[in-house]
């Protein structure tokens, strides 16, 4: 089956890329380091290095808010932050792809007469994770509540479960925001575990959270999220994976 590429979501700390991009690649590379020695019958002996990975994007410039690409990218430009694309759509449960990434690139203006275009790029300092997501960004949240449950699985020891929060938008009076990843062993969740718990935002921004290593046998996952202040109304999406 073949994918065209219409609704691609591309979420960048506390930015949704999505309307003003036109195109997103994701790359991964582990190095390969020589290990021949004899007896290897002529056969070149390799094995993994370092890892490593990048996303690029290009798209039509916009500026004037906090949310659009050019002021985005020259506040994040040199900073490490939560990066999340998702190849189709954003709703709970799509495929995403996430990462903890330096904003290492940003490139602006062409012609006379041209839309005026932007490219730009990350470059990891975390894994690249295949994962999904665990809430979509398109809903406001202006209470405290929980999440879909989504089944990822058992996480053996040595695997970690990774997740990026993109606070998108922030309304109220003293508004706050905590946001936090729960396990269990069922889909009801009766007793769910904290497994990962985002520091209070009070603005648009995002965090990127692992475990650390150790074995966890639930299978069930969501996210929870408490809100306080006066009026408030969160925009968020959070994308969750196990590598």
């Amino acid at each position: 089956m073949s994918l065209v590429l219409t609704n691609v979501r591309a979420f960048a700390i506390g930015a949704d890329l999505t309307g003003s991009s036109s195109k997103v690649e994701l790359s991964g590379e582990v190095e390969e380091k020589d290990v021949t020695t004899y007896g290897t019958s002529g056969w070149k002996g390799v094995i993994g290095g370092l890892g490593a990975a990048e996303i690029a994007g290009e798209g039509f410039w916009e500026a004037g808010d906090p949310g659009l690409v050019d002021d985005a990218s020259w506040a994040q430009l040199g900073g490490v932050g939560p990066w999340t694309i998702c190849p189709d759509t954003a709703a709970v449960g799509s495929l995403a792809y996430l990462t903890r990434a330096l904003r290492s690139n940003y490139q602006l203006g062409g012609a006379v007469g041209d839309v005026a275009p932007w490219t730009g790029s990350a470059k990891s300092c975390w894994p690249l994770v295949r994962g999904q997501i665990g809430h979509p960004p398109g809903t406001a949240r202006t209470a405290t509540g929980s999440g879909t449950v989504l089944n990822l699985g058992a996480i053996p020891a040595g695997k970690r479960l990774y997740a990026a929060l993109h606070v998108l938008s922030v309304a109220g009076t003293t508004p706050s925001l905590t946001v936090s990843v729960e396990s269990d062993d069922a889909v009801g969740m009766a007793t769910p575990t904290t497994r990962l718990s985002f520091d209070a935002a009070t603005a648009a921004g995002g965090q990127a959270l692992r475990t650390d290593a150790s074995a966890i046998t639930d299978t069930h996952y969501r996210v929870a999220w408490s809100v306080s202040g006066t009026t408030p109304s969160f925009m968020f999406a959070v994308s969750l994976g196990i590598r």
